[in-house]
Parts: C-alpha cells; structure tokens; sequence
C-alpha cells in the first residue's frame, strides 16, 4: 500500500523492460478497478512497435473475460489450458508446472518475441515462481510505513526453503525515500 508518489518513482525501471507481468488474480482485481499493472512508458520507449512494454497475463485456466481491460491489443495471456481468442489478445498455451504456467516455457515463449526482460508484478505465488526458477536477477520494491500483520498479502509465497541456507541471496543497490516509503533495490548475490 504504498503512496500515490511511489507511481513516480516507480515508472522509472518500468522503461527498460521489454514485458510486464501479471498473475490472474492481479487480473480479475484489475477488473475491480484496482490497475492491473502499470504499464506506462515515456514514448522513447518502443518495442517492436510498441509504445509500451508487453503485457503478460498469466491465466492457468484462462478465465480472463473477453471484455477486460487486460484483453486489450498489446497483451500476451499465456495459459495451460486449451487457448481460445480473448478479446485482442494473445493467446499462447505454454507447458504447465502443476497447474501454473511453468516459467521455463514462460521465459522461452517470451524470448520468442525478443524480450529479454520482464517486470513482474503480481501476486506471491508468481513472484515466488520466478525466484524459485532462478529468474529473478533483481528486486526492486516500495516499502510503506505500515504494518498488516497476517491480514496482508504475501509479497513472496511459499519458497519451500528446507533450511535457511537455501534462502535466495542479493545484495542491496540502494534505498531511496519517495514520500513516506522506501525504494529498495537489489541485484542477486
């Protein structure tokens, strides 16, 4: 729950990512109006034609509506289930891991496309796939002044870690205030 200043702050890595990621549930709470990701760029910024980064939905049993504002052009849904047309996005059925997309395939489909890097924004699940993957070469996050306690969600799910030396390790870039919060930034060790 950061500040509204965070979006400032925030827009400045999104300019070299090639795609932005999202899982479904961000998806479904993007219909609710809470943003689906923030997928603005300056308009320097282009890829393949683009103006802005990729989006990418990650829908298992692709259940995002034909109508959503996520079906939109500009957007790649990948899935395990059996694709069909959702509104004006891409549909690709890539190989499952359980009954999640697996990230391997997720990374070659979007390699496929020339994109070499990808913002992930979403929930702890996805996040703890990517990191559980070994494809999490940075992390940067806004820290609020504000404490949930178990009522919040994870930022990181499950990483299944069977002893604290198996924990992923990076190394701190930098803290930068942006209104109340902190932008923390760090690369993989």
């Amino acid at each position: 729950l950061p500040s509204p200043l965070v979006g400032e702050g925030g827009s400045r890595s999104e300019t070299d990512e090639g795609a932005v990621s999202a899982s479904e549930t961000a998806e479904v709470e993007g219909e609710s109006g809470v943003p689906l990701i923030r997928a603005a760029s300056p308009p320097t910024f282009s890829h393949e034609g683009r103006s802005n980064p990729l989006r990418v939905v990650l829908d298992s049993r692709l259940r995002t509506p034909a109508k959503a504002k996520v079906a939109s052009g500009n957007t790649l849904i990948l899935t395990t289930a059996a694709p069909h047309a959702v509104g004006h996005a891409e549909v690709v059925p890539v190989a499952a891991d359980g009954a999640r997309p697996a990230i391997p395939a997720v990374l070659d489909a979007l390699a496929a496309r020339n994109i070499r890097s990808v913002l992930i924004e979403g929930g702890g699940r996805v996040a703890a796939s990517f990191i559980q993957a070994g494809a999490v070469d940075a992390i940067e996050w806004f820290r609020a002044p504000i404490l949930l306690g178990g009522e919040g969600r994870s930022c990181v799910a499950s990483l299944a870690l069977a002893k604290l030396a198996d924990a992923p390790k990076f190394r701190r870039l930098g803290v930068e205030p942006v209104g109340d919060d902190l932008w923390e930034r760090y690369a993989r060790a």
